[in-house]
């Protein structure tokens, strides 16, 4: 089967290799979509801090179902996606319904191979039902449960402001949860163009360029002086974390979705003070996907508007690096598998 490698940071390759075995209490599943994220181009750029390679990337992921492994209520022929998280099921996270964050965990596409390519097995208990969603929908169930997964860690309450800052794709889940919550969006960005699509196609209701002079002076105004009471990251930028420190009401909640490669720091005094909390988000939840699901089914979210570039198995090695690139106005890229 054709699979895409990056052999190294900024190198990709295809290859012929062997359809993978299916051990007892796996899933066999016919790759039909992948969804591009900001792992992976990190991967690529040889800035994501759990990676090693070579590896095949890809972990928003929708199929045919090829073999059911005994999953109950599954049909062969079935177009389904996969929680891509896999956890040893005894740490103490897994005893604790968090398989997301397992010491042991083994993310598709990051720790072990993914999804660019023609079939995959995976843990049978990791199959998510189709419920008559498309393979472009099925593919972004994932970074949207990302999104959801921080907006929960937030604890989002109804009409209470919520920064998030970044609008890529992740972003823009959260965006979307933080408004399904009822909090009281408000995206920054560098990119004005995203800052345009986020009013424009999500809905929301506030927007702020990051290099604009008075950033604090327009949060201020925006929320009647108070600051937002929750900020999530969503940018896995260094200095936009630790920018945002800045941005948030005294008792508030800073959630950490991004991810970067080092420490991070701010001052403990001003932090302090706020008597805020501080919280990472990893992966998601079975409840999150469910979550999700619903929310697509239900109308109150259509992910199918961040598709905006399209490209056939064969042509992501020659597409790839130009995602990188802001001015090409990528937000999500898709890839169709043969």
């Amino acid at each position: 089967m054709n699979t895409l490698v990056c052999i190294e940071p900024g190198h990709f390759a295809y290859e012929q290799r062997p359809a993978p075995a299916v051990p007892a209490g796996y899933a066999l599943v016919r790759i039909r979509r992948v969804g591009i994220c900001g792992t992976d181009l990190h991967a690529y750029e040889g800035k994501q801090p759990f990676f090693n390679y070579p590896r095949v990337l890809g972990h928003e992921l929708a199929g045919e179902l090829v073999d059911t492994g005994g999953a109950p209520g599954f049909e062969r022929g079935e177009a389904v996606t996969f929680i891509p998280y896999f956890g040893c099921g005894t740490c103490i996270a897994c005893r604790a319904g968090l398989p997301n964050c397992c010491t042991h965990i083994k993310v598709c596409g990051v720790h072990i191979d993914g999804g660019l390519t023609e079939l995959l097995a995976v843990p049978a208990t990791a199959l998510v039902h189709g419920q008559g969603l498309s393979y472009d929908e099925l593919a972004l169930i994932e970074p949207l449960a990302i999104g959801a997964h921080g907006v929960s860690r937030a604890a989002v309450r109804p009409g209470e402001f919520v920064l998030v800052v970044g609008a890529g794709p992740i972003g823009l889940g959260v965006m979307e949860f933080a408004r399904i919550a009822g909090g009281r969006v408000i995206a920054l960005d560098l990119n004005a163009q995203r800052l345009a699509f986020c009013r424009e196609k999500v809905g929301v209701e506030y927007t702020v360029e990051a290099q604009a002079p008075n950033v604090m002076e327009q949060l201020h105004g925006i929320t009647g002086g108070d600051m937002p009471t929750v900020v999530i990251d969503a940018t896995g930028s260094q200095k936009a974390i630790e920018s945002a420190f800045q941005y948030l009401a005294h008792g508030g909640r800073y959630v950490l979705v991004g991810l970067q490669k080092g420490e991070i720091s701010f001052s403990h005094p001003e932090f302090h003070k706020r008597e805020a909390t501080l919280l990472s988000s990893r992966n998601a939840t079975r409840a999150d996907f469910e979550h999700v699901i619903a929310s697509m089914q239900a109308g109150h979210v259509d992910p199918t508007t961040y598709i905006t570039h399209r490209v056939p198995f064969g042509q992501v090695q020659a597409e790839f690096a130009s995602w990188l690139d802001p001015k090409t106005g990528v937000i999500k890229a898709m890839v169709e598998m043969p």
